[in-house]
């Protein structure tokens, strides 16, 4: 099977095929950081030839199937269930009986291009801010008086991939206390929306001055850094607080939708022809209508390639009580106060299995008869774009 014809097979359009038909031109039109230019390709490339596979033969009817390797970018529409699938079977044993508060934390608009030209500096910034907030209001006598627990995922998009930067944290509804007891959230929405508000802008803001007074900062043309703090300062900033999600299971499924999402998925993308690409939206602004938006092929890898993270940055982060270095003594502790017993996480699963459980689909039966199984025979191996069969 040719690696168009696998395409087919999977979806009409695909972001790896408006990267092969414009991604050359806006190379040569454009400045690519080498993280852009790396996911460029590793997309282009993914599951092709190019990266090599395996060939596949069925048992039953001898028919034989190639199946190329993913090129594992956390930018790839094609590689990331399978990623999110196995972090939320680890979290499984870090669950609590109790209710988990959805907000989100988003840098104002304001703050756009400076945050193109220090990624790394002021996506870590969000991060500390939303959990500092957390922490002093959880910390308060008159609160929860104690240490909090909060999980962070960032999203850097809007659905029509404009720049769009926040975080969407998950928090445990209570607070551990320093005498080991466990402090319970009472209120619907864990903290009032505008306290939380003026304190994250306060800490946000205080840091970002301090940044711009050690010369840590990238700075665009033409920036005026007093004013640009002082409409900073002026602005309500947004955080959205939801209810309290309703089981550990519908956490579990939320996440599962958000741990490891990217600008667009293959399924939104319509089409791409020599001049646009087409894809569908949703204008939360608009009664969360579905809309079609038709961009300039360059326009739309512009915006895609400004949401790449920096090399090796992580986007999804724990703090307090569920940080890597409090979780596993301070989660059972916690458990014990409350009674509660998780259920024991699952063995590791092959991809053959995962997806079985995932999709219902049985990767492992062969496609042409239906009733035979693929067996492995033989070893695809890349070079210079040319595939050669090994059955060694």
């Amino acid at each position: 099977m040719c690696d168009k014809q696998a395409r087919q097979q999977q979806h009409d359009v695909e972001l790896a095929d408006v990267f092969r038909m414009h991604g050359e031109a806006y190379c040569k039109a454009n400045t690519l950081t080498p993280e852009q230019y790396k996911v460029m390709h590793a997309i282009q490339n993914c599951r092709t030839s190019i990266l090599g596979g395996h060939v596949d033969e069925c048992d039953l009817c001898g028919a034989r199937q190639n199946s190329y390797n993913s090129c594992r970018n956390r930018h790839c529409p094609k590689c990331e269930s399978f990623k999110a699938a196995q972090w939320l079977q680890a979290r499984q044993a870090e669950l609590l009986p109790v209710p988990y508060f959805h907000l989100v934390f988003t840098l104002p608009h304001e703050l756009n291009t400076l945050v193109l030209y220090n990624k790394r500096l002021l996506y870590h910034l969000l991060f500390q801010s939303s959990w500092k907030t957390l922490k002093i209001l959880g910390k308060d006598p008159e609160r929860l008086n104690g240490e909090m627990g909060m999980l962070s995922i960032l999203h850097t998009w809007g659905q029509n991939l404009s720049q769009h930067n926040h975080v969407h944290c998950i928090v445990p509804g209570g607070a551990l206390t320093e005498n080991g007891q466990w402090n319970p959230s009472k209120s619907k929405f864990l903290f009032p929306v505008k306290v939380m508000s003026k304190i994250f802008r306060g800490i946000y803001v205080t840091k970002l001055r301090e940044l711009y007074e050690a010369n840590e900062l990238k700075l665009p043309p033409s920036t005026n850094r007093e004013a640009l703090l002082k409409e900073l300062m002026k602005k309500n900033w947004n955080i959205y607080a939801k209810e309290p999600f309703a089981s550990p299971k519908q956490l579990l499924n939320y996440l599962g939708r958000y741990t490891h999402k990217i600008a667009i998925s293959n399924t939104r993308i319509l089409s791409c022809d020599e001049n646009t690409v087409t894809f569908k939206w949703r204008d939360y602004s608009d009664g969360n209508k579905i809309k079609i938006m038709k961009l300039n092929a360059h326009e739309f890898i512009r915006r895609f390639l400004q949401h790449v993270l920096p090399d090796r940055f992580m986007r999804i982060r724990n703090f307090g009580f569920l940080g890597n270095a409090s979780k596993q003594k301070k989660i059972p502790i916690i458990q014990k106060l409350l009674n509660y017993t998780p259920k024991p996480p699952k063995e590791k699963q092959d991809v053959k299995t995962r997806v079985l459980e995932l999709t219902g689909k049985d990767i492992s039966i062969c496609p042409i008869c239906k009733e035979g199984r693929l067996k492995r025979v033989g070893t695809l191996h890349s070079k210079f774009g040319a595939t050669q069969f090994d059955t060694s």
